[in-house]
């Protein structure tokens, strides 16, 4: 019996880690809205780390997250560093560039799981209003994250922030 059970668990984890290795090696996460400001008072919410806290999704999951900033004020060169709890865990972002019409967020996540991330705030005018498009994408490294991914999805994950992020958003810039 216990032959068995071995057996099944073996065949089990290794189903389990074939079908992570026909994974994708990288991922992209997106979620849009439309908000009734201009693309540059939505571009000041972004641009600056010290407004993250009015609309960010995970600025209050933590009431004790210890964050920092360096570098300038807001803009290219602007360093965001937090650490918290297990729901925000620990990393640092960095402006890396801004056009008019897109910021470039360098994301490093260092707990739970290291990564380096790419996000992109693309500002599109529609009208009175602006397409306000996010964008995160990165590569997946085969443990946790290709295993990770045979049961569920980064946009699974991460999705839903996105939509909630998004949507304070669209409440700071119309304010």
């Amino acid at each position: 019996m216990f032959k068995t059970i071995g057996l099944i668990l073996v065949l089990a984890v290794a189903a389990i880690l074939l079908l992570a290795s026909t994974k994708p090696s990288s991922f992209r996460v997106e979620r849009s809205t439309t908000v009734a400001a201009p693309p540059e008072k939505i571009a000041a919410l972004i641009d600056d780390f010290h407004q993250w806290n009015d609309w960010s999704p995970w600025a209050h999951l933590d009431p004790i997250m210890k964050t920092t900033y360096s570098g300038p004020p807001s803009g290219v060169g602007s360093v965001y560093v937090w650490e918290g709890n297990s729901k925000v865990g620990k990393g640092r972002m960095e402006i890396l560039s801004i056009e008019p019409t897109k910021t470039t967020i360098e994301l490093d996540f260092l707990k739970p799981f290291e990564s380096r991330n790419t996000a992109d705030f693309v500002l599109e005018p529609q009208g009175t209003g602006t397409r306000v498009n996010w964008i995160m994408n990165g590569p997946i490294r085969f443990f946790p994250g290709k295993v990770m991914s045979v049961f569920t999805s980064m946009d699974k994950v991460i999705g839903p922030d996105f939509d909630k992020g998004l949507a304070n958003l669209k409440s700071a810039a119309e304010h």
